[in-house]
């Protein structure tokens, strides 16, 4: 099973103030009054004037993300955390092998990361887009780590975000639909059989 993330996750009403108006601003619900606004190449043309750069070589410590971020887009989040911490993540897995890296920018300026890691063999808590997303006031829940409390296990590439965020989903619309079929099941087991045609009763 693959994994894709390419997104900036902050604030809901920050993030919708600041993609207002914007045709490929796409905002997706997390939760804790999170969202996650997925990162396509029109909407980096649309936010800097310019189609994105990408990196030609694998993600390492040197070179954290496939998306390079450029002056103006590196300016552009600095800008948005005047209002509040904003986070780039990244990740990239598949059959059980991949990588991780995240950045956070606040009070307009970049204040935590690069962060990379394609072994993930420290604490959870320390593994890129947990690190980040603590850093932008995540809180613990019932979920083995912030990564899966928000909700980022939800999608697994940037255009299920783009559905989940285009059909307005709440971040507990799968757990939503799981209660939905249990019930349903529940109930199903809880009524007498429907009596058939003659012949499903083996009466002949």
């Amino acid at each position: 099973m693959s994994y894709q993330l390419s997104a900036v996750v902050a604030d809901v009403e920050l993030l919708r103030e600041q993609t207002a108006g914007l045709d490929h601003a796409v905002l997706a619900a997390l939760r804790q009054d999170f969202a996650l606004l997925p990162v396509t190449p029109q909407l980096v043309e649309e936010l800097t004037g310019r189609l994105p750069d990408f990196a030609t070589g694998e993600p390492s410590a040197e070179q954290p993300f496939q998306l390079v971020l450029s002056p103006a887009l590196d300016e552009l989040l600095a800008r948005w955390s005047r209002e509040g911490p904003v986070a780039y993540l990244e990740a990239e897995f598949a059959g059980g092998l991949g990588h991780q890296a995240a950045a956070v920018w606040l009070g307009g300026e970049p204040s935590w990361g690069p962060c990379f890691d394609d072994r993930l063999d420290r604490p959870r808590a320390e593994w890129p887009i947990n690190a980040a997303l603590a850093r932008l006031g995540a809180e613990p829940g019932p979920w083995i780590d912030p990564f899966a409390e928000l909700g980022l296990h939800l999608e697994g590439d940037t255009a299920g975000w783009l559905a989940h965020g285009r059909r307005g989903l709440s971040a507990d619309y799968w757990d939503e639909l799981a209660d939905e079929w249990e019930l349903r099941q529940s109930e199903q087991h809880q009524q007498p059989p429907r009596p058939g045609p003659v012949g499903d009763w083996g009466i002949a």
